[in-house]
């Protein structure tokens, strides 16, 4: 089908937004020939994500980015904001980054876009796929244009109406909108102190309206639709949107020249399948939910993370059986978590008498230390533990490693390559017959209680212990075979 198989492409990513551009450049720090298709000639100006939760700013530091991405962000610190309700950043959370990052969509896409060209990405925009088809082999893509591709393996990351997941034939399930909100930049004429005014005494009942400051003149602007749209492609109006500034406000705020203009819903959806055959979605195209706790994009990025070194691993020949089907395993229940909280989140921001109940009793639950922290740690992704199915329940198997302080430096200094690493207090452990896929740093730190720990190019935590011989049969369970 397609090429001869000589003439593959290892992996095409059809979407070129934040989750396809980290795919891309995972795939790449492993040798991967990778091409990127995206229908839109030129990059959105949406800013509908607005910033990087602790995970992803972690994920950032593990390659290199950390300096770039503050460079053009401001860090932010909010404890369990869940539901309209806010609380400070809580004690001992385990990460060495307590804090997000604010971070329009579009700078968060321009950075990781520069990132995979850096790497050796093959970006070709303006390129829409209308059919896919799949053998044991390979997958072939048909664009509009009616040329063709083919490829290894396909991952779809083109957003919540994926045409790959279409083509495919893979179910989506859930709930459709109950209600909607739009949303969009625009310029206010209104003076600044009116608006917060006007904003703060509609926010004492509804808070799905707000306004933020962008900058420049610009305002971010939210407020409840009328009802929910019957034609999802339609474009929001701006007429329709000063129309509901009145409504829901009595004023519009003298809102001229928006910059774009969009809605969403309280849809939820999960892919039943994040696999079928050579075939893989991630990011929207595998979930959608209402954006409360600004969850979308990170998860999306973390999705690409978690997949990028075992495809790679699939393509490389070194995966050992079942690697690449722990991408579903692991990121369906996340996802699906995801889509439960912002569930709960949207009952909590209604308006309703029993809403109103609700916010005020998780307000006060909230001030309990440990509920703050394990709704913080619920939302930034910081306490995701896989499930490994192993008999070892070591505390920190299938956690995420925080950034550990070492005797020669930091952990995610080193692992900006995106192997796996030994990190090995007791000096006498080797993975030398996987000294291709995975670094040895014979180093101590005050901060790990472990004699040694291995973790995934993502760092999880693979295996904790001291013995040679139980270190190798994790190595191959994660890393394939030993060479030669």
């Amino acid at each position: 089908m397609g090429d001869s198989l000589t003439d593959l492409i290892d992996v095409i990513v059809v979407g070129a937004g934040p989750t396809g551009m980290m795919l891309a450049a995972e795939l790449r720090l492993h040798e991967v020939r990778v091409v990127v298709l995206e229908k839109l000639t030129e990059p959105t100006p949406e800013t509908r994500g607005r910033g990087l939760h602790a995970r992803s700013v972690e994920l950032m530091d593990q390659r290199g980015l950390l300096e770039r991405c503050l460079a053009v962000s401001e860090k932010f610190r909010i404890g369990g904001f869940f539901g309209g309700v806010h609380k400070a950043w809580p004690e001992g959370m385990d990460t060495a980054h307590p804090y997000g990052l604010t971070m329009a969509q579009p700078v968060t896409e321009r950075l990781l876009t520069e990132h995979a060209r850096e790497l050796g990405a093959d970006i070709r925009r303006g390129c829409e796929v209308v059919g896919v088809s799949q053998d044991e082999e390979a997958v072939t893509v048909e664009l509009a244009d009616g040329s063709r591709l083919t490829a290894r393996y396909l991952v779809g990351c083109d957003g919540g109406r994926s045409a790959v997941r279409k083509l495919v034939g893979i179910g989506f399930p859930g709930e459709p909108a109950t209600v909607e909100t739009l949303l969009g930049d625009m310029e206010l004429t209104e003076d600044p102190e009116k608006v917060a005014a006007v904003v703060a005494e509609v926010r004492k009942t509804q808070l799905r309206f707000g306004t933020i400051d962008e900058g420049g003149g610009v305002h971010r602007v939210i407020v409840p639709a009328a009802g929910v749209a019957e034609d999802r492609t339609a474009p929001t109006t701006f007429e329709e949107f000063k129309q509901q500034l009145v409504a829901v406000a009595g004023t519009d705020f003298g809102a001229h020249s928006p910059r774009w203009l969009s809605r969403f819903t309280d849809a939820t959806r999960q892919a039943e399948r994040y696999r079928a055959g050579r075939v893989l979605l991630a990011g929207d195209a595998a979930h959608i939910h209402p954006p409360v706790g600004g969850q979308g994009l990170n998860l999306g990025i973390q999705d690409a993370f978690n997949l990028g070194w075992k495809l790679a691993a699939a393509v490389n020949g070194w995966a050992p059986q079942g690697l690449l089907d722990s991408y579903h395993a692991e990121r369906h229940p996340v996802g699906a978590r995801v889509l439960d909280n912002t569930r709960a989140q949207m009952t909590l921001l209604g308006t309703g008498a029993g809403a109103v109940a609700l916010r005020e009793l998780l307000s006060k639950l909230m001030d309990f230390e440990e509920v703050n922290r394990y709704i913080t740690g619920m939302i930034t992704a910081i306490d995701i533990r896989y499930d490994f199915g192993e008999d070892d329940d070591h505390e920190l198997l299938g956690r995420r490693l925080r950034d550990v302080r070492l005797k020669q430096g930091r952990l995610y200094e080193l692992m900006h390559a995106g192997r796996g690493l030994l990190l090995d207090a007791t000096g006498r452990l080797s993975p030398a017959g996987w000294a291709d896929r995975v670094d040895h740093v014979a180093d101590v730190s005050e901060e790990l209680e472990a004699p040694a720990v291995l973790l995934r190019p993502d760092g999880h935590v693979a295996w904790v212990g001291d013995d040679q011989r139980e270190l190798e049969i994790r190595l191959a369970k994660w890393f394939g075979a030993a060479a030669g």
